[in-house]
């Protein structure tokens, strides 16, 4: 998709609309694409970004409770209007 856009053929809002995402995140990850390719051919590599355990529990504990709030909301019906 970002390929897409980086071609620009089509309107980064079509690409949003069929991929169903909003055109802000496609203009975002142009830019990091933009920004970070000329690191792939860096010769010698780069080392990878490491991640502590607590930083990793963390995360998937935050995942978590945002997924069982999506599924919350989704199931909960608005009360009926008199």
């Amino acid at each position: 998709m970002v390929l897409e856009a980086l071609k620009g053929k089509r309107a980064v809002s079509e690409l949003a609309a069929e991929y169903g995402v909003h055109p802000t995140m496609i203009h975002h990850w142009k830019k990091a694409l933009l920004e970070g390719a000329p690191d792939i051919f860096e010769r010698g590599g780069k080392k990878k970004a490491e991640i502590d355990e607590e930083t990793v529990r963390s995360l998937h504990a935050k995942i978590g409770e945002l997924a069982v709030a999506n599924v919350f909301s989704r199931k909960l019906k608005p009360w009926p209007s008199k």
